[in-house]
């Protein structure tokens, strides 16, 4: 089983190309959605939030814009915060890891924002990066109403640089031409990972049916 690491700076496109993925048939853990579900009533984080936080959780909930307010002005907030849930995050993404090894699956994803930033992508077979421009970039985070100039700049100075990512990457998908081209990007990034798990297990490499069924032509040359 190949294990896939998916990351991308803020507004790089990344959630849209997860999408993609999971449609093409690979099964993807989302972070985010699991992170949203801890924080939610009955969620495995809200009682250590609470006591950690006082304050910030409401009838059973974490009120997300409350906690955020806080640990962007405090970095020793942050780490707490991310002390409690790393670990959960870590266990949930073993527990999707052994469910997929029983499934057999041959591929799997791991759909991380801060996957550098956290280390998560040592348990990873390789790295998948998403990037556009830095003026579509802006373009997209800036039209959320939430998200203001200076929001961005505090956003963006937690991460590593998307120049970075693209270096510590082993694929890159570009996201800046419209999304029949991302399409068609992540098709061919999944047929080279198919690829390069064939090889690993037989010398003399054949067209396979994964190449087959996204109907990517085969390079030449």
């Amino acid at each position: 089983m190949i294990v896939v690491g998916l990351t991308g700076s803020i507004g790089m496109g990344k959630t849209t190309t997860a999408r993609m993925f999971r449609r093409l048939g690979i099964p993807l853990y989302d972070s985010d959605i699991a992170v949203h579900g801890m924080m939610c009533q009955g969620g495995e984080a809200v009682a250590c939030i609470d006591r950690a936080f006082p304050g910030v959780v409401k009838h059973g909930v974490v009120n997300r814009n409350v906690l955020s307010s806080l640990v962007f002005k405090n970095p020793e907030a942050l780490l707490l915060l991310e002390s409690i849930v790393h670990p959960l995050v870590a266990n949930q993404i073993t527990l999707f890891l052994r469910n997929c090894q029983l499934l057999r699956c041959p591929i799997v994803m791991l759909d991380i924002p801060l996957l550098l930033e956290t280390n998560f992508h040592y348990i990873c077979d390789l790295v998948v990066v998403v990037s556009a421009p830095n003026f579509i970039q802006q373009q997209r985070v800036l039209a959320r109403p939430e998200i203001t100039q200076e929001l961005l700049v505090k956003i963006l100075s937690k991460q590593i640089s998307d120049y970075k990512k693209r270096q510590l990457s082993d694929q890159i998908i570009y996201t800046g031409l419209g999304k029949s081209y991302t399409m068609r990007l992540v098709k061919q990034k999944l047929v080279k990972i198919w690829r390069n798990k064939c090889k690993r297990k037989i010398k003399n490499y054949k067209r396979s049916k994964c190449e087959k069924l996204y109907l990517i032509p085969k390079q030449r040359g």
